[in-house]
């Protein structure tokens, strides 16, 4: 409880600011790319359920057109052609999540956590989320590594949301239960680590 009380939060605290830091002029270099593809806005954001079931809009560079969800389901497949030529370059190395560091520092999120959901998928599936959401959601956990490639499962897909829903949602919140259950520094930092590996592979 001292861990996720205190400690979580000075790490979170810790290593956000820190990113952020270093990683803006990298930021500003991405930034520049997605304007110049379509002039569109630089930031993705999105209203996700976090810790007690607060709202809260997540930050992701923006990788598909503007307005893409009223353009199509929520779920995201891999050929899916609401996806801009930069955006596929930041998916592949999940850039994209970056910003997230933005919601890290904030108190939104924490670097290792149960990803947080939109609001329609968290009523889908209540009961779980009653545990779920007792933490604060993260930007990574068992499940991100488990499905790391999850765009690229429902490639071709007719009804990706269908598959998302009744297949790949219901094994991920069992994921984020095991986290729960296995919340602590050690577990955190073989997280964090295993996801940094995942990405430079």
């Amino acid at each position: 409880m001292f861990y996720r009380r205190y400690i979580k939060r000075l790490i979170d605290i810790i290593l956000s600011l820190s990113g952020l830091i270093i990683l803006a002029p990298f930021f500003l270099l991405i930034a520049v790319f997605i304007k110049k593809e379509d002039g569109g806005s630089v930031f993705f954001r999105q209203v996700r359920v976090g810790q007690n079931g607060r709202p809260f809009r997540i930050y992701k560079f923006r990788t598909m057109v503007e307005n893409a969800e009223r353009l199509g389901a929520k779920v995201t497949k891999e050929d899916d052609p609401r996806i801009t030529e930069i955006g596929k370059f930041l998916r592949k190395y999940k850039i994209d999540e970056l910003p997230q560091l933005i919601n890290v520092l904030k108190g939104e999120m924490s670097l290792v956590g149960p990803r947080p959901e939109v609001p329609k998928y968290v009523e889908m599936f209540k009961e779980d989320y009653k545990e779920i959401l007792k933490v604060k959601p993260g930007i990574t956990d068992y499940a991100s590594l488990e499905y790391k490639d999850e765009n690229r499962l429902l490639k071709g897909a007719k009804n990706p949301e269908e598959i998302y829903i009744k297949e790949i949602l219901p094994v991920k919140i069992e994921y984020y239960k095991r986290y729960i259950k296995d919340i602590s520094f050690i577990t955190d930092i073989k997280l964090i680590i295993k996801t940094i590996m995942g990405i430079v592979k």
